[in-house]
């Protein structure tokens, strides 16, 4: 409650700075839409995300280190939520797992371990969110796309490089393709089959052999452009008469179509007055192409050359005139060229536009038709600037002649994007037009080194600084150094604190290279915010909906802690009232009661406990027990959609990031897996196997593929773990396929079982992974017993562990029946955090010395300045020479953010 009454303390410091701009007679209009907005914002305040990764990128078998900030209105520590949730899904668009955190002032930190039995090369998405976020979609929530490799057992290396064209019969992709063994050496003159399939077709195959550099030259083809673009290329090199390797490549957006948008400043184009046409040329998978063109009037005469100058961003100007239409003739870099009818231009009309020049003032010009100035002279007109939600400016003009200046100082804003809009008196909003908000030196952060230059393994004394010029506040940072040699990254693509909370959190769509804006900041790149800004789309404060009483429906409430709540019936279904419900989590020595409302529904609150712990919920200290129900209430996630940041993915993980891949098959190269091998003997212990069962008897005695139950006993999720390890097998669209038949088109699934009953996949998720004995893949079905019966192609058994048979007394047997007023189950918990392990080298060396081959030499989420705003950090260097990069990033408990990078030599 204390926090609301400070952010509504807030808004109201906000607005009254310019009341009393507002004429007495006509203020009640503009005072209604004022304290909508406050109620709005009281009632509806937004959520923003950011996590800081110690690392750009990473290899299987990395530890990934993170940091979760949440701030809400005014860019301030989000005083709403207390939990917040961190999903990892892969490139196929499936969820690996999902991490729950503690929330402590707006902060929440964690690692995750990236085992090779859940995750494999490739891109995956990384998104963060509260519950509170999920009512007002996705579009909220953190997203960063995050690149894997692999060394581990990695026999194939490869590098492609796509090239398309098309006409209106035919599409073609030539791609090239470069195989290496483990070794760097190229598989010369190595025989290569390939296809492309899309939509579970193949629809282009063929074979070839490469050269003496491992190169092999394919050219796909297809009269149905949208199928091959949607694609998959695989290919199965043979390296031996009896091995081949496969590796498949994405097509998806490799025929790309070029578009391009002109938008003219607020929103509408005006006859006889100077316009600003704001455009954004992109390529069909999302990423900014260079052009130049010229606009043309229907007459054929040139009205304005223009020319991008980033990213396929840029403006042009002209007055449009009546009775005229305009074209606009464009070149595209890649020498495609179109044409493209520009925004019609009204008769009658009037918008809005700013002037970012100043560095103390927002330049406001308001232009209206002169039809417009006839029909309106003297009537009241409102503009309203809102930031973070917050209603920071408001102000009443009276319309006397066709262009209206003004300036709104930009000390009414905080740091951020500001959304300026024109309303009439009766408050329609009429135009609008957003900018961004930048004050300097308002926070700086910064790092020092006790020592400009070190020797390896040598301790490093780190201060930070957070200063505000007007006083130090407390505040939270998290640190990463990096070793950049190995981990090398273009600075303007990372996902900053400013990019993340000023930028991506407010703005609609892929935005490329978000940290540029940000990067030792200039005019140009301000100039180029500025485009970006009028050319995507922005999450509009809905000035419509709340004026109209129209607000968002809300389903999930602010989480201030785990809860496990439920409903507890008996079993004719009549709610209990004041029953007894016992909770115990043993391993938490968690024991606490509670009595159900007149609706039989029960809250266990403030819990704290680990995931996957043990829980039981009892109902049996109640009168009649025995008839009793316990219904235990399910949790919400979002759905998995489609990652809007996948033009970031990398298509050539070996080369791209080789680098680190090369460090990393140092750092690993006695933690590689072992290969399979099947070794046949007697054993004095029957297992279990697919043998004990009448319906798997036709198989082969030995499987083709025999996983240990042993390789399961750290798996949160056995179908997760199964997607990765299920040698032969490939999962797809929620189905195991035959490897080998799923890329020669056979589309037909795997049938699955569990102690010999036939079972759906989605019935892996129920199995414990401790309990799990092994699992046995069978690739044929020789016989066809399973096959024709289920009509499947190839079996998975999953075999779990033997329980010991006893003797029942009398009675005994029910108290094996599931008890309906007894619950055991594993509710998610949070992910326990470890802590960062910093080798000390002190004192004597002793023993073997091994190479310290860190990348990550340091990673600190939990830096807290003191009263005068510095904090010091101590840590070792590893043993690689050169530059390592230090990356802070935080906030202090008014919102200032900061970001600040340091370098520093090894020699």
């Amino acid at each position: 409650m204390n926090s609301i009454i400070k952010f509504f303390t807030l808004l109201l410091f906000c607005l009254a700075m310019h009341f009393s701009a507002l004429a007495q007679e006509d203020s009640v209009s503009l005072k209604t839409i004022i304290e909508k907005a406050v109620e709005y914002s009281e009632h509806y305040p937004t959520e923003k995300a950011h996590l800081h990764f110690d690392k750009p990128y990473y290899a299987v078998g990395d530890t990934l280190w993170f940091k979760t900030y949440i701030s809400s209105r005014l860019q301030q520590p989000s005083p709403i939520s207390k939990v917040v949730y961190v999903d990892v899904i892969n490139d196929r668009d499936s969820l690996i797992e999902t991490m729950k955190l503690p929330v402590s002032s707006g902060i929440a930190n964690g690692n995750l371990t990236l085992a090779p039995m859940n995750y494999a090369e490739g891109n995956y998405q990384f998104r963060a969110y509260t519950n509170w976020m999920m009512n007002f979609g996705e579009a909220y929530f953190f997203n960063k796309t995050i690149t894997i490799g692999n060394t581990l057992n990695k026999k194939l290396y490869t590098n492609i490089t796509l090239r398309s064209s098309f006409t209106d019969k035919q599409a073609e992709v030539n791609v090239k393709v470069q195989f290496k063994d483990e070794a760097g050496k190229p598989y010369s003159d190595r025989k290569v089959s390939w296809k492309v399939v899309s939509k579970f077709e193949d629809i282009s195959k063929g074979k070839g052999v490469t050269d003496a550099n491992g190169f092999i030259n394919i050219s796909a083809t297809n009269a149905n452009r949208a199928l091959l673009n949607a694609g998959t290329l695989e290919t199965d090199l043979s390296v031996s008469n009896e091995k081949t390797l496969s590796s498949s490549f994405s097509l998806k957006s490799t025929l790309t179509t070029n578009e391009i948008q002109f938008l003219p400043e607020g929103g509408v184009a005006l006859i006889g007055l100077t316009t600003k046409f704001a455009f954004k040329a992109i390529k069909s998978d999302g990423l900014g192409i260079a052009v130049k063109g010229n606009i043309t009037d229907n007459e054929g005469k040139e009205v304005v050359k223009f020319a991008s100058q980033h990213l396929g961003l840029g403006m042009l100007n002209y007055i449009p005139e009546p009775n005229k239409t305009y074209k606009a003739n464009v070149a595209f870099a890649d020498g495609t060229s179109s044409t493209y009818n520009m925004p019609a231009a009204l008769k009658e009309g009037i918008n809005i536009a700013i002037n970012d020049v100043d560095t103390a003032s927002l330049s406001v010009r308001i232009a209206a038709s002169s039809t417009f100035v006839d029909n309106y002279k003297n009537k009241a007109f409102y503009i309203i600037a809102q930031s973070s939600g917050v209603v920071c400016y408001a102000a009443q003009i009276k319309l006397q002649s066709q262009i209206y200046n003004a300036l709104i100082p930009k000390n009414k804003f905080p740091n951020g994007i500001v959304q300026i809009t024109l309303f009439t008196s009766s408050g329609m909003p009429l135009s609008e037009r957003i900018a961004f908000i930048q004050h300097p030196e308002t926070f700086k952060l910064t790092l020092t080194s006790d020592k400009p230059s070190y020797l390896p393994r040598q301790k490093v004394k780190m201060t930070v600084s957070a200063k505000n010029p007007l006083k130090a506040l407390p505040g939270s940072y998290s640190l990463s150094v990096v070793d950049e040699s190995k981990v090398p990254y273009n600075e303007d693509a990372e996902t900053s604190i400013f990019s993340s909370m000023l930028l991506r959190s407010d703005l609609r769509g892929y935005i490329e290279l978000p940290n540029y804006y940000f990067n030792n900041q200039d005019d140009k790149k301000r100039a180029d915010l500025d485009l970006l800004l009028l050319t995507q789309g922005y999450r509009a404060f809905e000035y419509e909906n709340y004026l109209n009483d129209k607000y968002p429906p809300i389903s999930f409430l602010p989480e201030q802690g785990m809860e496990i709540t439920g409903t507890l019936r008996m079993m004719n279904g009549m709610p209990v009232i004041k029953g007894n419900m016992q909770l115990s989590i043993p391993d938490k020595n968690i024991s606490l009661s509670v009595l159900t409302d007149e609706e039989g529904k029960f809250k266990f609150t403030n819990l704290v406990f680990p995931d996957s712990a043990k829980a039981i919920l009892s109902a049996r200290n109640n009168l009649n027990s025995r008839n009793m129900i316990i219904v235990v209430d399910g949790s919400a996630f979002p759905a998995v959609t489609k990652n809007t940041n996948m033009a970031d993915a990398v298509v050539n993980i070996d080369s791209t990031l080789n680098p680190y891949l090369q460090n990393s098959k140092r750092q690993y190269r006695t933690a590689n897996l072992l290969d399979e091998v099947v070794i046949v003997a007697k054993s004095t212990i029957k297992k279990p196997s697919h043998a004990d069962h009448s319906s798997l008897s036709g198989l082969s005695m030995m499987p083709d593929h025999l996983i240990s139950g042993d390789r399961f006993k750290d798996c949160p999720f056995l179908l997760n773990c199964l997607k990765t390890s299920a040698m032969g097998l490939i999962f797809a669209d929620e189905q195991f396929y035959v490897n080998r038949d799923y890329n020669a088109g056979q589309r037909t699934p795997v049938q699955v079982f569990l102690n010999g009953m036939p079972i759906d996949v989605n019935g892996l998720s129920t199995v414990n992974s401790s309990e799990v004995e092994s699992v046995e893949i069978f690739l044929r079905d020789d016989l066809g017993t399973v096959n024709r019966l289920y009509n499947t192609n190839g079996v998975l058994v999953v075999n779990t562990k033997k329980v010991e048979k006893i003797k029942l007394k009398p009675g005994q047997l029910a108290d094996l029946l599931p008890k309906s007023n007894v619950i055991d189950f594993s509710p998610m918990g949070y992910r326990k955090a470890k802590q960062f392990y910093a080798p000390k080298y002190e004192g004597p060396k002793k023993g073997v010395i091994t190479a310290d081959l860190r990348t990550t030499i340091y990673w600190n989420p939990l830096i807290t300045t003191d009263q005068s705003g510095n904090a010091v950090v101590e840590y070792y260097n590893a043993d690689s020479k050169g530059t390592y990069r230090a990356i802070i990033e935080g906030m202090d408990t008014e919102g200032n953010i900061g970001r600040y990078i340091y370098r520093y030599t090894i020699k």
